[in-house]
């Protein structure tokens, strides 16, 4: 089916969800029900072994529409983000990123959400979102379990953006190609995968990932709430998504 911020095609095995919403990818609430859309449709098919999501572009994904951050659409917001990893899980495929420039916020929560990340050495992660006071649920619920409590907080209390090494050296990537082969290294690793027996990389994926699925989840429904029905509900969270639309500094009340 066609897509207005999406390209999906599937292709040897692989079902590609390229981002495409120029300029830096945006995420808003129509791109990510798109994805949805091409999760529960094209990827659903036997054909498709692996999926993989990729930037056109400059950037992977710069994040979140912050506009759709606030007032009614908020929870519409955070229900349709929320439903791409929950689906993500369902279909039992496992997942690859390739990330290209910046993968913020939303967008990265998305990268490192996928199973495996290829990333090129021009690559930056982060999670700037404290910096309007507010915080990335999946994130929040991810980062602890794959590089730790210590760096997770660090990463996420702080905004700190990083590049491709410290993501590789913390295990937020796989593999820092350059950035000129990072389709080409890209196409090889899935190769790997996709030369494999499509059921038989499902149920291991499903072996190595039952429990941490079924925590995954049951934190987020949690931390979803903690977002919508209170971080939400803070003065600091309304100022500091206003700032950002209005380009000033924030004025925080710590309320």
């Amino acid at each position: 089916m066609p897509y207005k911020n999406l390209r999906v095609e599937i292709n040897s095995g692989v079902a590609k969800i390229v981002l495409n919403r120029p300029p830096v990818n945006i995420l808003n609430i129509e791109m990510m029900s798109e994805i949805c859309s091409a999760i529960g449709s094209e990827c659903s098919s036997r054909e498709c072994k692996v999926i993989a999501f990729y930037g056109e572009g400059k950037a992977f994904s710069a994040g979140v529409d912050v506009g759709e951050h606030m007032g009614d659409s908020a929870t519409r917001m955070i229900e349709v983000f929320h439903r791409m990893f929950r689906m993500l899980i369902a279909s039992g495929k496992p997942t690859v990123a390739v990330v290209n420039g910046a993968a913020l916020g939303g967008g990265c929560e998305l990268a490192v959400f996928c199973d495996m990340v290829i990333a090129s050495d021009k690559a930056k992660l982060g999670q700037p979102e404290i910096q309007l006071a507010v915080f990335p649920p999946i994130a929040a619920v991810l980062f602890p379990r794959i590089i730790g409590r210590k760096k997770a907080l660090e990463l996420l209390l702080t905004g700190d953006t990083i590049d491709a090494a410290e993501a590789l050296r913390l295990g937020l990537v796989n593999q820092v190609v350059p950035q000129d082969q990072l389709n080409v290294e890209a196409d090889k690793f899935l190769a790997k995968l996709t030369k494999l027996s499509g059921v038989a990389l499902a149920l291991t994926r499903k072996a190595a990932m039952i429990e941490l699925d079924r925590q995954f989840e049951d934190d987020l429904d949690e931390v979803e709430e903690l977002y919508l029905k209170t971080l939400m509900k803070t003065h600091d969270a309304t100022e500091g998504l206003k700032s950002f639309l209005e380009k000033r500094r924030p004025t925080w009340t710590n309320e």
